[in-house]
């Protein structure tokens, strides 16, 4: 996982769009966490996994893949709506299982993108309330494993006025706001 300003520059979302390095322990004060744990052929990774979701009260995951070649003539359409700056009531947790992606998530109180790379083995935690949104890398493919609380779903509440007082925005940046 790497972790980096996106420099805002004109170009594809899948593109790097490197900027400075954000050093981990920023993530933390905006709630996003994060743990590496190696895709192995054993399977040991999955008890990894399992203990997190258990500790977190995670009840219910699924493995979703995507990609050009999968998706076809929905891709486009698939990643503009998950390109879209957006927040969720719940918090998030993936898993990437075989290629990458970009999770970029707004940075307290600058509002700044921090783009992270995550890859296979990269776990992440993005907390219920952040703004947010997600593109593949140049690879165009990812497997990732999400886990749920309850069943799984996945509600985005698009960036604007009326978002902004979604009680789980306001209780993301009173918790959070103060360590910014």
């Amino acid at each position: 996982m790497r972790a980096y300003y996106y420099d805002n520059l004109p170009g594809e979302p899948i593109l790097p769009h490197e900027g400075a390095m954000v050093d981990p322990a920023v993530l933390t004060t905006i709630g996003v966490l994060f743990a590496h744990v190696p895709v192995d052929a054993e399977g040991k990774w999955e008890e990894h996994v399992q203990h997190i979701a258990t500790t977190r009260g995670y009840k219910c995951s699924d493995v979703v893949e995507s990609g050009r070649d999968l998706l076809g003539e929905k891709y486009e359409e698939s990643m503009e709506k998950v390109w879209r700056e957006h927040l969720h009531e719940d918090e998030e947790i993936r898993y990437p299982l075989h290629g990458g992606g970009y999770f970029d998530v707004r940075e307290l109180p600058t509002d700044k993108w921090i783009r992270i790379h995550a890859e296979a083995g990269d776990l992440m935690i993005i907390p219920a309330g952040i703004y947010h949104r997600f593109s593949l890398d140049s690879n165009e493919y990812i497997k990732t494993m999400r886990l749920f609380k309850e069943e799984p779903k996945w509600t985005a509440h698009y960036r604007s006025s009326e978002t902004d007082k979604n009680q789980n925005r306001v209780e993301y940046l009173h918790r959070f706001m103060v360590s910014a």
